[in-house]
């Protein structure tokens, strides 16, 4: 095959990976409510925490990690056998993610994308998602807020990519990745200003 059709190839799976929303999967496998119907509506292991059932949202937050690691590390793999590597990868990494916010399986509602981010940088470099892990630990441990937490993460994953994977396609995949983090927080972003964001325990 064409190395740039094999890249796309690539591209598209790893979107339809993305689209896989485990919220509704494992929610489906234990019986409860679609995600999309209660409290936030946001298909994530968060929400599917409001249920109560504890297995299945750490199921949910697995799942979406799992598939955001394996897509790019698939990717990684079958770009490296026809010297494409860098490009799928890159490309990998920002469709799996986009599958994850937009997912085509489920009317292009889905997450708010940070177990599936999460996958995505331990997959491009260990370095950089333990880099990304010690930000969202600092802030969380040092304001009790989930969502701030991960709002500094996402804003520092792209300069921490910079350091750590280079100038290279990899890492300025992750710009766009930190930009739709943060926009898909935004009514997080809200309540934090207006004072209204639950703390971590509450």
């Amino acid at each position: 095959m064409n190395p740039s059709l094999a890249t796309l190839a690539v591209i598209v799976a790893a979107y339809l990976i993305g689209s896989i929303s485990f919220a509704v999967v494992v929610s489906r496998l234990f019986g409860l409510p679609d995600p999309h119907s209660y409290g936030s509506g946001n298909p994530g292991a968060t929400n599917v925490l409001r249920t109560g059932n504890r297995a299945a949202a750490v199921l949910t937050l697995a799942g979406d990690g799992v598939k955001g690691f394996a897509a790019v590390w698939l990717a990684d793999r079958l770009g490296a056998s026809w010297g494409d590597a860098a490009l799928a990868t890159a490309g990998a990494a920002l469709a799996v993610f986009l599958g994850h916010l937009y997912p085509v399986f489920h009317r292009f509602a889905g997450g708010k994308g940070v177990a599936t981010a999460a996958g995505v940088v331990f997959a491009l470099s260990l370095q950089l998602g333990l880099g990304v892990v010690a930000v969202w630990l600092v802030v969380a441990i040092a304001f009790r807020f989930s969502s701030l937490a991960a709002l500094i993460a996402a804003v520092c994953a792209p300069a921490l990519g910079l350091y750590f994977l280079g100038k290279g396609p990899q890492a300025w995949a992750l710009f766009p990745i930190s930009v739709l983090l943060v926009w898909r927080h935004r009514a997080n972003i809200r309540k934090l200003i207006a004072g209204e964001e639950r703390k971590i325990g509450h």
